[in-house]
């Protein structure tokens, strides 16, 4: 079945309207088809599509016309009618008119079905014929035709190709250049990514939970992180988002843990890798004295392979280094990225971060003093492991550490912690990183304390879990509930739903190398995330000071998720390493008690229910959500990204076809509930992101944008800026406020804005 060209519809519109086409005396021109015939330019149709592509929106399509008439031309193509139309739209589009950017995306879409039409000879009606062509031609996984003729024909009339018509232009234009294949519709994709995520369940419910799949995908109320719409319909696709490699301080782990990384960009996966263990700069190798490089040549390493093995030429890889902050490579850790120095030891294409200790942070507070140490010296001569420690445990073996300085430890440098971290925040309003990841809070609230430790986060600081040197490298898999999309009342379905999802993808997918998929046997990591925050906000009139509402939101989403696990236990198993995880125990999100959600908890009752309906039953997954950037995903999914608020309300993006119009959903309704991150106070979002943090048992994306302009934040002293002193208290706030890490830190930068040696000086204050 074609898809039918679209007739006029009543619009409202006066019949008695000027008609601008028409007196440009069309018989005149001719067109050339797509497939290369000329023909005479129809005004009418190219009418009915300007209608079609209007039909709904807060737009006058007479100005999309209007706008038209001046780039008709003889021999014109009907691809260039349609990219004119587009443009205008684009043009038109503002703050006062922003659904013009739906028109372009409409546009856009129509174009993609005429192409395809071309292309192949049909568009959507014919799903059964598709996949057996893209089967045959290599571009879909052999495991679709799991499916008979007939499963496959029924879930073809699933397909609703209005569906297709609901993107802006971004989204659309997202979808259709990294996601559809050649020749690929975007609802034939959703459903042979539905159909495949459910070919795991038994076969008389296969396609009951394809179509569950494909309806929530379908209608963006769940959107499938990049790795599993991208590839999962690819032969030998892996699905997986995120991991994390440790390093053990040998040869052998080294070069393996190389070779790994390597595996993980070629698949097109971001991976964080702590270093940790590696001995310093000036210690010990095979016995001799200061012979060690430290951990900055094998970063570089890293560094190297991240641009060679260039995720099939697509990017670059995408390398997050992790170093604990007693580490005595840290100074130049954090000088990796400058331009002074040799240039040997720089590492320019890495993601640097710093995993830090809670007794770092309060001797930060203190102004205390800090000593960095060489951890082969402290594993030779005290037999500890420095690396694998956290908490108490970290306290005690520290301060055994401190008193055997110049007794038995030689290597080691005695800083000031307030000094090292006024650094730290000078490196970061200078390039927005290190990453920070607050490694007792993380460890805390591990499910999982004991069979290991969380040695540091992955790329985007929200996925994490234990790895073992040599033996399990972290893997996680995400999704995305659309908040934007979603009520309250529809929290239950659809969390239970992406849980599932995430589990099925589990089994289907291929990881990369064998420590990951011993990872995935042993923990089931999962991430169900969420963006579109800001959205469900300005919906209900909130804002990001509305903490209790945000709680109670969160709630809901930790408490259905969680649920979905523990039921697909009791049809599933429990995950390998669940006897003897704090899961086994009675806690639930975070490890926190069961009274914990006595006292905090809107709707207490069902939290002790759970936790012994786990105990009895098990839980499918040993860490379950997550929430990640998602910034191009959002796009896709028409919402704000993450759960941070927007950047601005309306905005040009620039891509490489030109600038692209960026706006959240409700911003004709409810435009002045869209606060602007720009100009927000960030303890207003480091409260409302611990807040969520309660409810979600694995990390959050969380960057923070300071705006470094005058009366931005204190209007009532329009010469007062933003100081260091404050971004330290916000720092500090976050990190007393429990959140698990701090991604990207960004500024808006004064026009005179210099930095300088002093810069952070008021942090001493």
């Amino acid at each position: 079945m074609t898809q039918a060209l679209p007739t006029r519809k009543n619009s409202g519109i006066s019949p008695f309207r000027s008609t601008p086409l028409t007196a440009m005396g069309s018989h005149t021109i001719k067109v050339i088809r797509r497939d290369g015939s000329p023909t005479s330019l129809n005004i009418g149709k190219i009418r009915a599509v300007v209608d079609w592509a209007c039909e709904g929106k807060e737009v006058n399509p007479i100005a999309l016309e209007a706008g038209l008439t001046t780039r008709l031309r003889d021999g014109i193509t009907t691809r260039e009618i349609q990219d004119n139309l587009i443009n205008c739209a684009l043009e038109m589009c503002s703050p006062e008119e922003p659904d013009w950017r739906y028109v372009a995306g409409r546009l856009h879409i129509w174009s993609l079905w005429k192409d395809t039409l071309v292309a192949r000879g049909y568009q959507y009606g014919e799903y059964e014929r598709a996949v057996k062509t893209k089967v045959e031609s290599g571009q879909y996984d052999e495991r679709i035709l799991t499916y008979s003729p007939e499963e496959l024909k029924e879930a073809g009339s699933w397909i609703n190709s209005d569906w297709d018509t609901d993107y802006d232009y971004a989204g659309a234009v997202l979808l259709t250049s990294r996601y559809l294949l050649r020749d690929e519709l975007p609802q034939e994709a959703l459903l042979t990514c539905s159909l495949l995520l459910a070919s795991v369940e038994k076969p008389e419910n296969r396609l009951y939970w394809a179509r569950k799949f494909y309806e929530a995908i379908a209608r963006r109320k769940i959107s499938l992180a990049t790795p599993i719409l991208a590839n999962l319909r690819v032969p030998n696709g892996s699905l997986t988002s995120c991991f994390i490699l440790s390093i053990d301080d040998s040869l052998e782990s080294i070069f393996g843990e190389l070779t790994n990384a390597a595996r993980i960009s070629k698949n097109g996966g971001g991976v964080g890798v702590n270093v940790s263990r590696i001995r310093a700069t000036g210690s010990w190798v095979m016995g001799k004295a200061n012979a060690s490089g430290g951990v900055i040549p094998w970063i570089k390493l890293l560094n190297d392979t991240a641009i060679a093995v260039n995720q099939g030429g697509r990017r670059a890889g995408a390398v997050t280094v992790g170093v604990d902050v007693w580490h005595l490579d840290v100074p130049e850790f954090l000088e990796m990225q400058t331009e002074n120095g040799d240039q040997r030891r720089k590492a320019y294409d890495i993601f640097p971060q710093l995993v830090i200790t809670d007794e770092f942070m309060r001797r930060v507070v203190s102004k205390s003093d800090w000593t960095l140490v060489d951890p082969y010296e402290i594993r030779e001569k005290l037999g500890i492991e420095l690396a694998e420690l956290w908490g108490e445990e970290f306290d005690r073996a520290y301060k055994l550490v401190e008193e055997n300085l110049d007794k038995r430890i030689v290597l080691y440098k005695r800083v000031n912690a307030r000094e090292l971290f006024k650094t730290i925040m000078r490196s970061q309003v200078e390039t927005g990183m290190p990453y920070l990841a607050f490694k007792d809070t993380i460890n805390r609230a591990n499910p999982n304390q004991h069979d290991g430790y969380i040695p540091g986060v992955n790329l985007c600081t929200e996925s994490f879990s234990n790895v073992t040197p040599n033996q399990t490298a972290h893997c996680c898999n995400l999704v995305s509930l659309n908040l934007a999309n979603l009520d309250l009342d529809e929290i239950e379905v659809n969390s239970r739903i992406a849980v599932r999802i995430l589990d099925n993808t589990i089994d289907i997918t291929f990881p990369p190398f064998e420590n990951a998929k011993a990872h995935n046997d042993r923990y089931r990591t999962i991430g169900v995330g969420c963006m579109g925050l800001a959205d469900w906000l300005a919906k209900h009139q909130l804002s990001y000071e509305n903490l209790t509402e945000i709680g109670h939101l969160f709630e809901e989403i930790g408490y259905w998720c969680t649920y979905a696990s523990m039921d697909l236990a009791k049809d599933r198993g429990a995950y390998e390493a669940f006897p003897g995880s704090e899961w086994s125990r009675g806690k639930l999100i975070g490890a926190k008690p069961v009274e914990w959600f006595l006292e905090n908890a809107r709707e207490k009752e069902r939290w002790v229910t759970l936790a012994e309906d786990i105990q009895r039953y098990g839980i499918r997954n040993s860490h379950i959500t997550a929430i990640a950037p998602n910034t191009s995903s959002s796009l896709v999914q028409g919402c704000t990204a993450s759960v941070l608020p927007v950047y601005s309300r309306f905005f040009y993006d620039k891509w490489a076809k030109g600038t692209v119009p960026i706006a959240p959903p409700f911003i004709n309704e409810a435009f002045w509930y869209y606060p602007e991150n720009k100009n927000l106070d960030q303890k207003k979002v480091v409260k409302a992101i611990a807040t969520m943090q309660e409810w979600i048992d694995t990390g959050i994306s969380m960057e923070l944008l300071f705006n470094l302009n005058e009366g931005v934040y204190y209007p009532e002293q329009p010469n007062r800026a933003l100081t260091a002193k404050d971004i330290f208290d916000t720092l500090i706030l976050a990190w007393e406020s429990g959140c698990k890490a701090i991604y990207y830190i960004r500024t808006v930068q004064k026009d005179n804005f210099k930095e300088s040696d002093d810069a952070c000086s008021s942090c001493a204050n």
